[in-house]
């Protein structure tokens, strides 16, 4: 069984920075970030192989944000410049089977999410 902690988001400004982490128990072969606002889909962000191999981004965060991953298989999520459409409820998802993909459907292990929200 995978479990999944999410922390580090908050509020900011237009053009701020934030990086999100989330700790990863259990045995995880791709991982990714996902975010939804309110009135829309969950809609992947960026997705990692645990180990790494492959990364993924969404083309509306591509250059401003970074997915990373440690030895502890801790996954990071680096966001700059921050947008106020950037504002959402961001959550970490794990797979066993499915590498570097952004869709949520792929996904079977979901933390608990965590706020960001972008003030302009």
């Amino acid at each position: 069984q995978v479990q999944l902690v999410e922390s580090g988001g908050g509020s900011v400004q237009t053009g701020g920075s934030l990086r999100l982490s989330c700790a990863a128990s259990g045995y995880t072969y791709s991982m990714g970030w996902f975010r939804q606002a309110p009135g829309k889909e969950r809609e992947g962000v960026a997705a990692i192989k645990t180990g790494g191999g492959c990364t993924v981004y969404a083309d509306s965060v591509k250059g401003r944000f970074t997915i990373s991953q440690d030895n502890t298989k801790t996954l990071y999520l680096q966001m700059n410049s921050l947008k106020p459409e950037d504002t959402a409820l961001y959550y970490c998802a794990a797979d066993n089977s499915v590498a570097c993909n952004l869709s949520p459907h792929n996904y079977n292990y979901w933390g608990q999410g965590t706020q960001v929200t972008v003030s302009s």
